[in-house]
């Protein structure tokens, strides 16, 4: 389906989007990946939602994603007798493993392993940031805390603790079973949550076994640190901005997001960026202006996609929030602004043949009246490469098989089309060519870049470059064999 923008749009699914006739209206308002929340819904539900989407994918003839993003280890504190607690500034309170129910003096926090790691003077945050307790005594059972900001305290209320790096698995038990069902399933992305270090991606990777592309969340001060790392061992990113923004300064959570979207587009690794884009939306039928300015800078920073959660998942109005989202890609895109901030902010990591021959691609459609740059791309990394230039035409992303064209839809800029195997340049050539008039991005007056690898199906051989016509008969005529 021809997007008139580069950027992606992923919409989570649930209760407000579960049916045929809307997850087929997200898709065709703009909704080009399908987050499906392990969190929320039984098997059998996200099965349900997975027919579905694969349903509408095939009705419409248009590569769908679909990412399955895990829990990750939730640190919930335990049960009061009264259901809550009032905390006063100032106040001291106890965390400690006695399952007792607990008072204003202290409660249940469930969790060996956070008292494995806290120091004198670590913070815990409750109920996302709104209380903020300090540690001054701690031991293998116990955490003496002063509070720091009060609040309301009540039942299994979620903990953050940003100071430290826990000894904790990034995958439950829960997630597990989660990954493997759906890779059984068929999803396309694992999005994992609460990473902290590059092992947690590589213990993932190892149970996806190649099954689905594995996406880090970047939600924990820790991988803030450890980006570098966690990005080279990760297949994308997702800049999580609701868990940074509980366990950092609000006001570090921007240039963050600036810096780790860069660094996702110098490594041609698609970025999402995620959490609160149109939260008022949820309610309303209108954004604010600040969340379409929130909206438009992910976009002018070149972010491969921004996510929709509760807005599409359980909100009041789920297909006029990705309509919104994708009316304002079209209009930034169009500004000429963008495109000298796009330029600008281009980086190329590499000095492979095929790190060239994308980089000549781009600068020919730029140079020239070329309509489209066609990458025939056997793994996807030919299309990731040629989003990572950014170019200003669109990119027909061919492939023979359609687990690519899926991942690919996360990418920036990719349009997916799946394609028969080649073994001849003219005959992908003609392919391309044929594939850039059905998707409406060129004529038969028109020409193309195509880019492939020789020999075919060997993934990771881009070595060629062609200006072609669309015109088959002058491929015909022109194209060696």
């Amino acid at each position: 389906m021809k997007r008139s923008r580069s950027v992606k749009i992923v919409a989570t699914l649930g209760p407000a989007s579960e049916t045929y006739e809307t997850i087929r209206a997200l898709h065709e308002a703009g909704a080009d990946v399908f987050r499906l929340n392990m969190s929320h819904g039984t098997h059998a539900e996200i099965t349900q939602k997975h027919e579905i989407i694969r349903k509408v994918e095939k009705d419409l003839d248009s590569s769908i994603g679909i990412l399955a993003d895990l829990q990750g280890p939730k640190l919930r504190v335990g049960v009061f007798a009264n259901g809550s607690e009032e905390l006063e500034e100032g106040a001291s309170f106890r965390l400690d493993l006695d399952p007792t129910d607990g008072d204003a003096t202290r409660v249940c926090l469930p969790h060996p392993e956070i008292f494995q790691a806290l120091e004198p003077g670590a913070h815990l945050l409750v109920n996302d940031g709104k209380i903020r307790l300090r540690v001054e005594r701690c031991g293998a059972d116990f955490a003496d805390c002063s509070v720091v900001t009060g609040g309301t305290i009540s039942n299994r209320k979620g903990v953050n603790v940003p100071d430290v790096v826990l000894p904790l698995a990034a995958l439950s038990d829960k997630d597990r079973d989660d990954l493997e069902f759906a890779c059984t399933l068929g999803v396309d992305w694992i999005a994992l949550s609460f990473v902290q270090r590059a092992k947690d991606v590589f213990e993932a990777k190892g149970l996806v076994d190649g099954r689905a592309a594995v996406l880090s969340k970047i939600e924990k001060p820790s991988a803030v640190e450890q980006f570098e790392e966690i990005l080279d061992a990760s297949d994308g990113i997702m800049v999580a901005r609701g868990d940074l923004g509980v366990e950092l300064p609000v006001s570090a959570v921007p240039p963050i997001q600036k810096r780790l979207v860069r660094k996702c587009r110098a490594a041609a690794k698609p970025v999402i960026v995620a959490t609160q884009m149109l939260e008022s939306m949820i309610e309303s039928p209108m954004p604010t202006r600040a969340e379409v300015s929130d909206v438009a800078t992910a976009i002018y920073e070149g972010t491969d996609a921004i996510m929709l959660s509760a807005e599409s998942a359980a909100g009041q109005y789920p297909v006029e929030a990705v309509r919104t989202m994708d009316n304002v890609a079209a209009e930034v895109e169009t500004d000429p602004t963008y495109a000298q901030i796009i330029a600008s902010s281009r980086s190329s990591k590499g000095n492979t043949i095929a790190d060239a021959i994308v980089a000549a691609a781009r600068e020919i459609a730029e140079k020239t009246d070329i309509k489209a740059i066609c990458c025939f791309t056997q793994s996807g990394t030919t299309a990731l490469l040629t989003a990572r230039e950014r170019p200003g035409v669109p990119i027909i992303a061919l492939t023979p098989l359609e687990g690519t064209a899926r991942r690919l839809a996360l990418s920036w800029g990719c349009h997916c089309v799946v394609t028969s195997g080649q073994d001849r340049f003219k005959g992908a050539v003609v392919n391309a060519a044929r594939a850039a008039r059905a998707g409406g991005f060129a004529s038969e007056t028109d020409q193309i870049v195509v880019t492939a690898g020789v020999p075919f199906n060997v993934p990771g051989t881009t070595n060629i470059l062609r200006v072609a016509p669309c015109d088959e008969r002058l491929i015909y005529s022109t194209d060696p064999e």
